[in-house]
């Protein structure tokens, strides 16, 4: 169950970081369509702070899954000394 979590997690930080990298640049064709200057910052910022926003989110998951795999490995450890 707790890897299906971390999986629909993941899942939906890709979608999200996909709709904010489209929307920033959809906004700024349309800032620049209406002959504001502004609208390349929105085409250039948009997609950087998406790959921002999803490493952000993708650094929990992997500190969450590096726990995950030294509990694993402190255990197996544990039962040979034993």
């Amino acid at each position: 169950m707790r890897q299906f979590v971390i999986k629909s997690f993941e899942t939906i930080v890709w979608i999200f970081g996909a709709l904010v990298a489209a929307a920033g640049v959809i906004i700024g064709l349309m800032a620049v369509a209406n002959g504001q200057a502004q609208g390349i910052l929105f085409i250039i910022g948009g997609p950087l702070y998406a790959i921002l926003l999803m490493g952000m989110f993708f650094i929990a998951i992997s500190i969450s899954d590096n726990t995950r795999r030294t509990a694993e490995a402190v255990e197996k450890l544990a039962a040979r000394g034993q």
